[in-house]
């Protein structure tokens, strides 16, 4: 053998090896730029929230299996199996609760109240995944979260009394983190065990608008129907910005980015997301939100960053 093949093969294979993980990294980035701009979208209408998820559903669902037979007319690749649909299936339901719950809780109270108590969704990732996959974190680095809370709890109680933020919509925020949870970790499970993520997506969208049919029709009333133009708008939008693209660039980056690594770039969304809904909503933050703010990302990112372990040697 050549002397330079070691070296030669060496940077190769680290080069291989850094390339999946390189696109799973601008694939959770792209994911986190699509989904803060969706939360000044679903309020745009000014309607329901549980009315805008339940039709985005629709229409995600719609352009979802428009792609997979198109794809399968011009490839004659099968469609997703039964199988597929089993093992997919309890993460539609999770995202069913997830979407109809987080969207409702929207449009009752602030983005930044929403985005940041959604944000503390790592706090019970991290020990979830540790359970259900062996991502064994450094237990003391939940430490951290203890200045999370501090920044959250400073986020909920110094706002603006511009009537906005509402505790029950603060609540409902709580169950579509609880939703949330759970979609990811089976969205986890699912790509383990060998479904291909468009035809996870084009599973998910469908059986999630069965399960959030009777949240819709409970809490929109006649929210549902008939819609405004803009909820029109806003719906479209959704349905190719989150319900295409975010989620599936998300699943994709499952493949090669462990979900603590998810976690820490996703801890800047809520920050971005409150910039959004002041600049097209004009909803107020105050100097005092903005410290609590700074403290939740930082206590977040701490958790998930020092959760982290180096690679065995």
């Amino acid at each position: 053998m050549n002397g330079t093949d070691g070296p030669a093969t060496a940077t190769t294979d680290a080069r291989a090896t850094r390339s999946p993980l390189g696109l799973g990294l601008a694939a959770v980035v792209g994911s986190a730029l699509a989904f803060t701009l969706s939360l000044s979208v679903i309020k745009w209408p000014g309607i329901a929230g549980s009315a805008i998820a339940w039709w985005r559903l629709l229409g995600s669902s719609l352009l979802w299996w428009a792609f997979i037979l198109a794809r399968r007319a011009r490839t004659g690749r099968a469609l997703p199996t039964l199988s597929d649909w089993r093992v997919a299936t309890p993460a539609a339901l999770f995202f069913a609760v997830n979407i109809s719950f987080f969207f409702l809780a929207l449009t009752r109270t602030s983005v930044a109240h929403a985005d940041f108590i959604n944000s503390m969704a790592p706090l019970a990732l991290i020990p979830a995944g540790y359970l259900f996959f062996g991502e064994r974190p450094r237990w003391r680095a939940l430490a951290w979260g203890l200045l999370s809370i501090a920044g959250l709890t400073i986020i909920l109680t110094g706002g603006s009394s511009d009537g906005v933020a509402t505790i029950e919509g603060d609540l409902l925020v709580v169950v579509g983190v609880l939703g949330f949870v759970g979609y990811q970790l089976f969205a986890k499970r699912a790509r383990g065990l060998g479904v291909e993520p468009f035809d996870f997506m084009a599973i998910v969208m469908p059986v999630a608008l069965v399960a959030a049919t009777p949240i819709a029709l409970v809490t929109a009333g006649d929210d549902l129907w008939p819609l405004s133009g803009t909820a029109w708008a806003s719906i479209a939008m959704l349905s190719v910005l989150t319900g295409m693209l975010a989620h599936t660039l998300l699943y994709y980056a499952q493949r090669s980015v462990p979900i603590a690594t998810i976690s820490v770039i996703q801890t800047g969304q809520p920050s971005i997301s409150t910039f959004w809904a002041w600049l097209l909503l004009g909803e107020a933050i105050t100097l005092t939100q903005g410290f609590g703010m700074v403290l939740a990302t930082s206590g977040v990112a701490a958790v998930v960053w020092f959760s982290r372990r180096p690679p065995a040697l």
